[in-house]
């Protein structure tokens, strides 16, 4: 089993947006959005969200991959001085395997090479894997 960590790409807006709905599909409690209204996002949205997250000092998604395969995804933005690190999922056949520390030691290094003072995060009540890994 190979893992490895990259940055989203301007073309990764299909993938962005199956990550993204399975996510809120398998955990709907655990992030600020809602799966209705990402499925009414457009693909212009999604194509936006992708460009937007591939470059640049102020956001950011790393996608975790398995043998070559998408299985987790994790976002980070700035805030003034810090970044705020979002959106942290793993598939639930990928999970336990060490995914989730290297997508955060990703957005952690983003931060400095972004000079920023420190990473936030906020968990939701009762999701107790990820008071564990953070």
């Amino acid at each position: 089993m190979s893992t490895s960590i990259r940055r989203i790409r301007p073309d990764d807006a299909r993938e962005l947006r199956r990550l993204r709905l399975a996510a809120l599909t398998d955990t709907p409690s655990a992030f600020g959005a809602t799966l209705e209204r990402e499925l009414a996002f457009t693909d212009a949205e999604w194509s936006r969200r992708a460009l937007q997250s591939s470059a640049g000092p102020d956001s950011v998604m790393f996608f975790a991959q398995i043998d070559g395969e998408i299985a987790g995804l994790v976002g980070g933005f700035r805030v003034e001085t810090a970044m705020e690190l979002v959106s942290m999922w793993i598939a639930p056949d990928a999970r336990d395997r060490g995914l989730g520390r290297q997508l955060v030691d990703a957005v952690v290094e983003w931060a400095r090479e972004e000079a920023a003072d420190r990473v936030e995060l906020w968990v939701t009540r009762g999701n107790d894997p990820a008071l564990r890994l953070y």
